[in-house]
């Protein structure tokens, strides 16, 4: 593992020359306010509208389609014909929202700004797309206008990049590249767990009509019940609170452990709020997006909003978990039932306490836990399992990638 002393090691004492990206690039077409000695040389590459891009997609193709969003989406020589163009390049869109990109080889290319280096002896091009990627924030800010905003290429050409000698460059490029593999490996990994994941939870939650008895939720639960707001311009309601309140979006969590906010006392009794115990399950009745109709259980006492309704069981008699698991497949028909069937559509109680499911024995429901339960850690927890893993190992680049592009300037030492 890369530690951070042979990073020290790796940098110290080097010589470190900044000069402006216009000097050491040459882009694909010259630039309004750009004086023409800082673009000698451009290099036209053939562009296409992204509608034009995304039909010419085939599965077997070794061509790239350079979308302006980071996509794996190829086409092959045949389609691309004549407007194929092939180099190791680096590319930014011409307008919306920055997005840098790195490839080598023979490609389609959408309306991207593209920039290669003049001198692979003197700058690497994959040297040059870290440096831009850990000046993201930088770029963004050079991008404006009121509508679709588009990149004042002026101060972009102005830049100034560090080099040092070619040979650090090539080492740190490895060093980045090998974290950007691990990350990508661990992202390939998890998407194959969540189809496996997805498999057997379709299997083990469907079941034949004559295989288990449907009950409607309002015959299992204990309670059915939505909780309420305390009105937010009365201080006390919230202010010190300890009382964990969870809000609608917080459904997409999926397990709550913990709320973002909290009332007091005084709030929870001069409101309709009221306490959810930990193991319930929580239904999104409303909210903004795609939040309705979304699940989630609770590892905590707590109450909600007036959005979101809970559901309390006999654990003697059902598994909680079970439901949640279940409920977890009826996203698409919880929606499909809600009032309005349209953005400003919404659940209620009598439709959630209706709305059966199959309940098969206690042992059963337990089986059928442990085994999602597993799956369920591996593939969403942010806490342990593959998630937690790829957040990490994206922590640990992000911080090697700026020290290793940190050169002090000359005025900075």
């Amino acid at each position: 593992m890369i530690k951070h002393n042979n990073i020290i090691e790796l940098l110290k004492g080097v010589k470190v020359e900044f000069l402006p990206l216009w000097e050491v690039t040459t882009w694909d077409k010259k630039f309004n306010a750009v004086d023409n000695y800082k673009q000698k040389n451009i290099i036209k590459y053939n562009y296409l509208l992204a509608n034009k891009l995304k039909m010419l997609v085939s599965n077997n193709g070794n061509v790239k389609l350079l979308t302006t969003n980071t996509t794996d989406l190829w086409t092959t020589e045949d389609l691309a014909g004549e407007r194929v163009s092939e180099g190791e390049i680096v590319a930014i869109p011409w307008g919306g929202n920055v997005n840098v990109q790195y490839y080598k080889g023979k490609f389609l290319t959408a309306d991207n700004r593209i920039a290669t280096s003049n001198n692979q002896d003197l700058l690497n091009n994959k040297y040059l797309y870290y440096f831009l990627l850990k000046n993201v924030e930088l770029l963004n800010s050079f991008y404006r206008g009121s509508g679709i905003k588009h990149p004042n290429m002026a101060q972009i050409l102005d830049l100034l990049i560090p080099i040092p000698p070619i040979q650090l460059q090539t080492e740190i490029v490895r060093i980045l590249d090998t974290f950007t593999e691990l990350t990508a490996e661990l992202t390939a990994e998890l998407t194959a767990r969540k189809k496996q994941y997805n498999y057997y939870r379709d299997k083990l939650l469907t079941f034949k009509e004559d295989e288990v008895e449907w009950k409607a939720l309002g015959d299992i639960s204990e309670k059915i019940y939505s909780g309420g707001t305390p009105k937010t311009d009365i201080a006390k309601y919230w202010e010190n609170g300890t009382i964990p309140w969870m809000s609608s979006g917080e459904v997409n969590l999926t397990t709550v452990y913990k709320t973002e906010k909290f009332i007091s006392e005084t709030g929870l009794r001069n409101s309709s709020a009221k306490f959810v115990p930990k193991n319930s399950v929580v239904i999104a009745l409303a909210g903004q997006g795609k939040t309705r109709g979304k699940v989630a259980r609770t590892r905590i006492d707590l109450t909600t909003n007036q959005s979101l309704a809970s559901l309390t069981f006999d654990e003697n008699k059902v598994n909680s978990d079970y439901i949640f698991h279940f409920l977890n497949t009826q996203y698409e028909n919880l929606r499909q039932i809600s009032s309005g069937n349209g953005a400003r559509g919404g659940l209620n109680l009598q439709m959630i306490s209706s709305y059966k499911v199959p309940i098969p024995s206690l042992k059963e429901q337990d089986r059928i836990v442990k085994i999602l339960d597993k799956f369920e850690a591996l593939t969403n927890s942010l806490t342990e399992g593959l998630p937690r893993e790829i957040e990490l190992r994206q922590k640990q680049y992000e911080y090697y990638r700026n020290l290793l592009l940190n050169f002090p300037k000359v005025e900075d030492k």
